[in-house]
């Protein structure tokens, strides 16, 4: 008998829900995805059409779910014109609003409410780490749209079912991540440090982001914000140098910051993905008894790169 019943990951047809299906469907009698396109039933893992703007036969899934994880929004990596910030915003904000109006409404609500956010939400730092209780919230477009999204998460009245925000960091995957691209640049000579390369990366395993999510499911006593970091932030420069290692790369050409800035216009994204000092520390988590098997960037990169096709 498996240990859950119901698994419903809204918007989760991209990189992380697939991560997370693939983890759960040995674990839950039914993984159930929302997405604006149908696709096969592959073992356990069924999907259910949504817009994520409107009610309609989607809602029935919720029902009796151990967890539901929201992961909708539109990808940042690309350039901030005012069309693509709307719609950063929208993409965000529109579907947790839904879900929080559904879930209201409901007698047999999901019993846990993931809501994928951002630890970006942090100002620039490279003084000392930034967590739940001490982290200071920064300002700019990209802080914004966190504060937008997490006010609509909270404001949400679900009596019954306990909610969580988790700012996470950045995934690092063998597919569907940032890690390919920047396997890409090593590969080609090209992956030296960014900027000065003193900027922090908040990153974090993909097993890690899902067996935290199951450690939050099993833990009622948890709620409200957490971190999903790893506790070893690294420096890009530090980073970089361990993915050469871990390929086996001796040089890697460094990208001074004049170079992002034209790059980053060429290729429709912004640097400040790049350049912003990510210093963040999963305090709560770490308090509650969760332990990372991936601490150190140099193991993540190692397991990744073992395992790559």
């Amino acid at each position: 008998m498996k240990p859950y019943k119901k698994i419903v990951l809204a918007g989760g047809n991209g990189y992380l829900g697939t991560v997370l299906a693939k983890y759960y469907k040995d674990l839950a009698d039914e993984v159930i995805i929302l997405a604006r396109k149908q696709a096969p039933v592959v073992d356990n893992i069924h999907t259910a059409l949504w817009d994520g703007q409107t009610e309609n036969g989607w809602t029935v899934h919720l029902s009796g779910a151990d967890m539901l994880i929201n992961l909708c929004g539109k990808n940042v990596n690309c350039r901030y014109t005012e069309k693509n910030k709307a719609e950063i915003i929208r993409s965000r904000v529109v579907p947790t609003e839904l879900l929080g109006k559904v879930i209201n409404k409901m007698t047999d609500p999901p019993k846990l409410w993931i809501n994928v956010a951002s630890a970006t939400i942090y100002r620039h730092a490279e003084d000392h780490p930034q967590d739940e209780e001490t982290g200071e919230i920064g300002y700019g477009f990209s802080i914004d749209v966190c504060n937008s999204w997490e006010n609509a998460f909270f404001k949400a009245e679900t009596q019954h079912t306990r909610k969580i925000a988790l700012r996470m960091g950045i995934a690092l995957g063998q597919s569907g991540s940032v890690f390919p691209r920047l396997l890409n640049l090593v590969k080609m000579g090209m992956g030296g440090q960014q900027g000065d390369g003193r900027q922090y990366i908040a990153w974090v395993h993909e097993h890690d982001v899902a067996r935290s999510t199951q450690f939050l499911m099993d833990h009622p006593e948890l709620e409200g914000i957490f971190n999903c970091t790893a506790p070893e932030a690294a420096r890009n420069a530090d980073f970089m140098q361990a993915m050469r290692k871990g390929y086996g790369m001796p040089i890697g050409l460094p990208a001074p910051q004049w170079l992002l800035e034209i790059g980053a216009i060429v290729i429709g994204t912004e640097t400040e993905l790049i350049l912003k000092s990510r210093w963040v520390k999963p305090k709560r988590l770490l308090d509650a008894g969760f332990t990372f098997q991936y601490e150190k960037a140099d193991h993540a990169i190692h397991d990744i790169l073992s395992i790559r096709k």
